[in-house]
């Protein structure tokens, strides 16, 4: 058989180089999480194996992401392409420095729940699959901060949306299905939002790779994206909770299980703090201080209205939405200030954010079963009967009021400093009544259902399951040691904002060769 003469140059085409094992890391949270949900599925007759296959693999997963985040310390970002394909036609996995912070505080807050579920959740939860929507919701989350195309960041929209939708309603109350309306409602314009601008933005750009999309912008600033940076504002509004669209977050994360709440709100509304970081900052920033004020307002109301709607709610469960709602508005706020200190401060919070809203809703769960009740109203005697657990409490509700010596205490700190720095001493002034209204609000949790004596206290003493003592322990170490010692988180936020804000790094990760098409 003749050979033919002619040879496919494919190096034009296609990465030729072999996939580095680093650049799999990249792309192995991602299939570890599916893999292992389609793996529960699989078995889904065999609940009781479910724990015992998904906690190693989460275990596995804080593992991948810790070696990622050593790996772009060391390297710089990461990028991997889909079918090896070229930029910007193949689909790109690209993590820089703020992708592999957020990715890893995610793989630890949904550690501790899986563990946390051990106890939380029963057999009808398990048989109805909490599970695999867990490693789905994990996977969604992971894939959200690890993509470098902006396409398949909506996807990871969705991937974590159907998950939560399913976790939302495990046991099926009329409590858990009016909330999960609610959620399901709002959430949804918000994708439909982020999908509208993502089209306008292809339009405009030819191109849905976000450092493409960044080089593009940065070389054409007349460009009409205006209009696709104001959807994005507001689609990621919606998803993180801000004002006016923040109504459905405290109406519906106190209806599902306490594990699932802590997971909600731990994480989903910091994806879309992530994704207005990712797009506003890096992506569009000259929209963004076109629209710095406009942040800036939305930041001011999130605040102090959460801030009073904390202070006026019975159910602690609800008061505890409203503080998730006061950490997005400090986000907000930091992004609105701008510059590297405003956007470290919102970085640092809300990576603090993620694991200290999971810690909380874990805490005001199980003080409600400890208590009899979740109104404070009636419940009480918590510290009498469970006085180490109420020391506990004590201390997230100090981190969550931005009170030292606990990890809540620096970013408010930052973010103060760097708004009178900026001359919007405005929000300074939010930050510092909200938090105000934080203390009083988590002060009264604590007079009225640890101090006082309760009417509705359990005839007998509960004892607290070690799967719930441990992720409790665990998450409340992390609190303290980052308030204690904050040097290395503020060292790394430091280096991701610069990283963002001069995405030069990130440009040459996806296009090796210096030139984007």
């Amino acid at each position: 058989m003749a050979v033919s003469a002619h040879q496919t140059d494919l190096s034009a085409a296609l990465i030729m180089a072999p996939t580095s094992l680093t650049e799999w890391l990249v792309v192995l949270p991602v299939v570890t999480c599916i893999t292992i949900g389609a793996v529960l599925m699989m078995i889904r007759k065999h609940t009781v194996w479910h724990p015992l296959i998904a906690i190693p693999a989460l275990v596995f997963l804080v593992v991948i992401d810790s070696m990622l985040l050593y790996a772009v310390l060391k390297y710089g970002p990461i990028t991997m392409v889909a079918g090896k394909w070229l930029p910007p036609f193949g689909i790109a996995f690209t993590v820089d420095l703020m992708g592999a912070l957020f990715a890893l505080a995610a793989a630890i807050a949904g550690l501790a729940g899986g563990v946390f579920a051990l106890g939380d959740i029963n057999k009808s939860g398990r048989r109805y699959g909490f599970y695999p929507f867990l490693m789905l919701l994990i996977a969604g989350v992971s894939g959200a901060f690890l993509t470098g195309d902006i396409f398949n960041l909506y996807v990871w929209f969705e991937v974590l949306l159907i998950s939560s939708f399913g976790m939302l309603i495990l046991g099926s109350t009329h409590e858990q299905l009016d909330g999960a309306m609610k959620y399901a409602v709002l959430n949804l314009i918000g994708t439909t939002l982020f999908l509208i601008a993502v089209a306008f933005i292809y339009a405009v750009f030819g191109t849905l790779n976000m450092a493409d999309i960044a080089i593009k912008a940065r070389a054409a600033p007349a460009l009409p994206t205006a209009t696709i940076a104001a959807l994005f504002v507001l689609a990621f509004s919606m998803k993180a909770a801000a004002f006016p669209v923040n109504f459905w977050l405290p109406a519906s994360y106190h209806t599902p299980r306490t594990v699932v709440s802590a997971l909600f709100g731990g994480l989903l509304t910091k994806v879309g703090v992530y994704a207005l970081l990712r797009v506003m900052v890096m992506i569009l920033p000259a929209d963004l201080s076109a629209l710095s004020s406009i942040i800036g307002i939305v930041a001011f109301l999130t605040m102090a209205l959460a801030g009073l709607g904390a202070i006026a709610q019975h159910d602690i469960r609800r008061a505890v939405g409203y503080i998730v709602i006061v950490g997005i508005g400090n986000c907000l706020a930091g992004v609105a200030i701008g510059g590297v200190e405003g956007l470290q401060g919102a970085l640092f919070y809300a990576l603090h954010s993620m694991i200290l809203m999971t810690l909380l809703y874990f805490l005001t769960g199980l003080a409600g079963k400890l208590a009899g009740g979740f109104s404070l109203n009636s419940i009480g005697g918590i510290y009498r009967r469970y006085p180490v657990f109420a020391g506990i409490s004590l201390g997230a509700f100090f981190a969550a009021a931005g009170l030292p010596p606990f990890s809540g205490f620096w970013p408010k700190a930052i973010l103060v400093r760097a708004s009178v720095d900026s001359g919007t001493w405005w929000l300074a002034a939010a930050i510092l009544f909200a938090g105000f209204c934080s203390t009083i609000a988590l002060g009264r949790i604590f007079l009225l259902a640890y101090w006082r004596p309760g009417e509705a206290e359990p005839a007998e003493r509960i004892r607290i399951p070690l799967s719930e003592w441990v992720p409790i322990i665990a998450l409340s170490a992390v609190v303290v040691a980052f308030g204690v010692y904050p040097e290395p988180l503020l060292r790394v936020t430091d280096l991701a904002v610069q990283s963002i804000l001069s995405p030069e790094g990130y440009f040459l990760s996806v296009f090796p060769s210096g030139s984007a098409p």
